[in-house]
């Protein structure tokens, strides 16, 4: 059974088609890197796996069940409790610590305070950030500020981690430090999905599929 299915998905906006019909499974346990150049779809169709979008035509399927996209609260609840995320952007909380930051999803799913606190002070010593929890972002080099997000995104244990250009704003060893940590999530069992443009980054990953155009050009393992 696949953990991620699309079939037939378009999306347009306005005249505009950015999907023309994708049809897509992701397995669990697999390191997919979804890679085209800007323009391409393949953020619409990271955002459309994620529940965080709906498609204008086709269906979408998660864990075998039909995503019913008029159902926002059930959408809330599997984006909450299956789905971690991982932007280019951070959009972490200034206000808030190292540790209140990756904390905020449990806190949501109404998980025990001292038990997301925990989690987190864990998460965030795996992810090289041990000793910082007590620190805020303003104090932090943009490189770890992205593994604060990656600790708030695995949070929950999420089924999938959902990641879009999340090295864009790092330099090269911060980026291939992601990319390791990738690897390890991946290894301990979290399916990992990543949208690129960096056809290098995507080696890194065990499928690459490569959109063009809003269709899917090819799809093969490394």
């Amino acid at each position: 059974m696949s953990l991620i299915e699309l079939r037939g998905v378009k999306k347009s906006i306005g005249q505009e088609e950015i999907l023309k019909g994708i049809s897509l499974s992701v397995q669990k346990g697999e390191f997919v890197a979804i890679i085209g150049a800007s323009g391409s779809g393949k953020s619409s169709m990271l955002y459309i796996m994620g529940l965080l979008d709906k498609p204008s035509e086709g269906e979408v399927f998660f864990e075998g069940k039909r995503v019913v996209f008029s159902d926002e609260a059930e959408l809330s609840r599997l984006r909450n409790k299956s789905l971690g995320f991982v932007f280019q952007f951070h959009y972490l909380l200034p206000e808030f610590t190292l540790l209140e930051n990756a904390m905020l999803p449990a806190i949501k799913l109404g998980v025990d305070r001292e038990e997301a606190r925990e989690r987190a002070y864990e998460l965030l010593k795996s992810l090289g950030l041990g000793g910082k929890e007590n620190r805020r972002i303003y104090q932090i080099s943009g490189g770890e500020m992205q593994r604060v997000a990656i600790a708030r995104a695995l949070m929950n244990n999420p089924s999938v981690l959902l990641a879009d250009e999340p090295t864009g704003n790092l330099d090269s060893k911060n980026t291939q430090k992601v990319m390791e940590i990738f690897q390890q999530i991946n290894a301990e069992g979290t399916t990992v999905v990543m949208v690129t443009h960096e056809l290098q980054l995507a080696q890194q990953a065990k499928r690459v599929v490569e959109v063009k155009d809003g269709v899917i050009l090819s799809d093969r393992l490394n």
